[in-house]
């Protein structure tokens, strides 16, 4: 079956999602693919609580642009950098195919923020800042009321009033390529395979975290103790990256990376998050601290964490508390797992239900015990109450751990979304290697490269959101340039 449309969106996410209904308000016929069923549409946006890294509706936080650019690739060539300086038009081919956060890309991202925020609200969606797991944080936040799950249906609803058609359980096979241009894309159904859909493509299939074999490609051994964060991660199969690499596009995004997150792998719903960790101490399968707990707010090292935890024997840590956890206002919110701590009496009883030795950890307890100090404890802010002599320090929250019952969580690093995707431009149109637009091909959301090293926190959905309406307006043009 061949099918025509002026737009194919593939994927069913907040960038799918944006690029659709604005493609459609702009009167172009639109097609979605989506992989998963209807009941569980939304990629990794149905699944998270959606925080956008902004003061209010309208400014994104004072520290974004800055973050991103701290944030932007490895040993860049000094001179390319310089160039970024000029008008984009000037720009050599080498920069606009560069692998970088591009901050032309960053600075649109910033400017098209509050206007995307605007433009949701249309479609019902409310914002407010309400609390998070993150009970410390660095910079500021807001989310759509009721999460991702809200954008996802209010966006999906308003695309089928507008006409969009839904192809669900339909997954991206290849590009039609015609004479250097993407003509449309080759799909499989549950019911046909070699589907053909024509028609200009928005590639926001997000990136690769359910795909075992490109994260082992990418990340090496310690791909085999990561799994997605959520449901949503494990349909994101890389095939939107993958076709449009074949094709000639640029990469663009940290290959190497991905966003992590530190989770009880005991638990099988979503985001079982495990951020009580400041209040307690990280010991390896041996019994052995690995870390400085409490370097910062929670919000400024989970990831950093997380990716340390990742490279342990075995993948796995383990966080110890004692009762005085209970001194935290609200810690609970920092722990989502559905699985209760594993309690004991006494540190060498833990250690045993542990399966680690139990001199060692009582050892590293005792260790960290005589390296406290007395001090005021103010759990919700940075407070110094650092340990002395102690190597890896802990260089605030740190009370001795001498009060039972003792509580410890196992603590695996989750993926959130891969960083590696397609070099694009302002425009959300995808980019070959000389930096030049490939002809009516887009990408948007994970599907689109943007970032480096650590990530900038609470800004996925809104760069999803903000190149999703970016691409389907521009797809939307007869003849888009």
């Amino acid at each position: 079956m061949s099918c025509k449309f002026d737009v194919i969106v593939v994927g069913c996410g907040i960038a799918g999602l944006s690029a659709a209904v604005s493609a459609a308000e702009a009167n172009a016929s639109v097609a979605i693919l989506e992989r998963a069923t209807v009941d569980e549409r939304g990629g990794n946006t149905r699944w998270t609580e959606a925080f956008m890294r902004m003061k209010n509706e309208n400014e994104v936080a004072d520290d974004f642009e800055d973050h991103f650019m701290a944030n932007a690739g490895f040993n860049l060539d000094p001179s390319l950098v310089a160039e970024t300086a000029q008008p984009y038009r000037d720009w050599s081919a080498i920069v606009k195919a560069l692998s970088f956060a591009d901050p032309e890309l960053v600075a649109t991202l910033a400017r098209e923020a509050g206007p995307t925020l605007a433009w949701l609200k249309t479609a019902g969606i409310r914002f407010s800042d309400m609390a998070s797991y993150l009970i410390t944080q660095s910079t500021t936040r807001i989310c759509p009321v009721g999460g991702g799950l809200a954008l996802i249906d209010a966006l999906a609803d308003q695309a089928e009033q507008l006409g969009v058609t839904f192809f669900y359980e339909t997954t991206l096979e290849d590009l039609l390529l015609e004479a250097g241009t993407v003509a449309g894309i080759r799909a499989n159904s549950k019911t046909e395979r070699g589907l053909e859909l024509r028609g200009r493509v928005v590639l926001a299939c997000g990136g690769f975290e359910g795909n075992a074999e490109m994260q082992s490609l990418y990340y090496g051994e310690k791909a085999r103790y990561i799994r997605p964060v959520a449901r949503g991660g494990y349909y994101n199969r890389g095939e939107g990256i993958r076709v449009a690499l074949a094709a000639g596009a640029a990469p663009c995004g940290d290959f190497s990376e991905y966003h992590a997150e530190p989770i009880d792998p005991r638990s099988g719903q979503s985001e079982p998050i495990v951020f009580a960790f400041p209040y307690g101490i990280l010991v390896d399968a041996h019994g052995k601290r690995f870390v400085d707990e409490a370097s910062y707010t929670v919000d400024a090292i989970y990831e950093n964490i997380a990716r340390l935890i990742n490279k342990l024997p075995g993948g796995i840590a383990y966080l110890i508390c004692d009762s005085q956890l209970d001194k935290v206002p609200n810690w609970q919110r920092t722990v989502r797992s559905d699985q209760k701590p594993i309690t004991a009496d006494s540190v060498e009883e833990l250690a045993n239900k542990l399966a680690m030795p139990s001199d060692a950890l009582a050892a590293t307890v005792d260790e960290f015990n005589a390296a406290t100090v007395e001090g005021q404890f103010k759990p919700l802010e940075l407070d110094g109450l650092a340990t002395r002599g102690l190597t890896p320090p802990k260089s605030n929250w740190g009370l001795p751990l001498n009060s039972p019952p003792f509580r410890a969580w196992p603590v695996i690093s989750a993926n959130c979304f891969t960083f590696g995707g397609l070099r694009c431009n302002t425009n959300a149109q995808v980019l070959d290697h000389d930096g030049r637009p490939i002809p009516s091909l887009y990408a948007a959301g994970e599907t689109m490269g943007l970032y480096y090293g650590r990530y900038t926190g609470a800004t996925s959905v809104l760069r999803g959101a903000v190149y999703g309406r970016i691409a389907g307006q521009h797809a939307a043009q007869p003849k888009p340039s």
